[in-house]
């Protein structure tokens, strides 16, 4: 059994980042058809546009949605069925960081925000595929009807010095994990296995900055490897979830931190 992948895969957030990552790790290791979504067009076109270049023989659509509105994922999702004709592995991967104060001073507008996006946003996507997939046939063994997984991270199933004013983004990706791990249970008898990615600080367009600005250092400096983890290691756990080589795993939690959480 290898890490290899077939079919489709629905990646959101891809148009930079850990999703962007990924699917050129998928693309690398036999995906056939790639449906990226993310709200940012210009980013999703050079995505696009590197792919194609990079893995001319793999379908690429690109989609322009809001993660957060039901109708742009229900739609992003017929889409991709109609070009494609299904969906076999679907990475879950837009997200924002909303950065603000401690929790008792932080807005109801900015909680909103990251909720929706970081939570809201995954729950959407992740039914509305799991609905997709319970229409395809279970292709048995190792296989079944597909794989999902759900980015969350180290901060979700740790919590962070309340310095750092990650409340928001900290309590949607504690959901993420219940969101997961109640899904998985739900689903598994049907070929559907939902996994979550709990990575440590990732250097990535979302996060650069604030890595620069040191607002990282305190969890870099408690992490044993000491260091952040790099895209290409993100994607490769991730690949990881999403092929046979994962088959009896589903509701867990893959933590790629360096140690942090140990």
């Amino acid at each position: 059994m290898s890490t290899r992948v077939t079919g489709t895969a629905f990646i959101t957030g891809s148009g930079s980042g850990i999703g962007q990552k990924t699917a050129s790790t998928l693309a690398q290791n036999g995906i056939s058809n790639l449906a990226l979504l993310d709200i940012n067009t210009v980013r999703l076109e050079s995505t696009r546009n590197v792919l194609t270049a990079r893995f001319p023989n793999v379908g690429v659509e690109i989609l322009t949605a809001d993660v957060r509105d039901e109708a742009s994922v229900e739609a992003a999702v017929q889409k991709i069925v109609a070009r494609f004709g299904g969906i076999e592995i679907a990475v879950h991967s837009a997200g924002i960081s909303g950065k603000t104060p401690d929790s008792d001073e932080n807005s109801l507008a900015n909680w909103q925000k990251v909720i929706d996006t970081n939570q809201t946003g995954v729950w959407l996507c992740q039914r509305a595929v799991v609905r997709q997939m319970q229409k395809q046939e279970d292709r048995g063994g190792r296989l079944g009807r597909g794989a999902i997984v759900n980015l969350s991270s180290m901060f979700g199933i740790s919590v962070p010095p309340p310095e750092m004013g990650l409340f928001p983004y900290t309590s949607a990706k504690h959901a993420v994990e219940a969101i997961t791990k109640y899904a998985a249970k739900a689903h598994a008898a049907e070929g559907i296995r939902i996994n979550a990615m709990c990575p440590n600080v990732v250097d990535t367009p979302m996060t650069h900055n604030a890595i620069k600005d040191g607002l990282f250092d305190k969890t870099l400096d408690q992490t044993p490897m000491g260091r952040c983890g790099t895209l290409e290691e993100i994607a490769d756990s991730i690949l990881y979830l999403v092929s046979p080589m994962s088959s009896y795993v589903t509701g867990a939690s893959l933590v790629a931190d360096g140690g942090r959480t140990a």
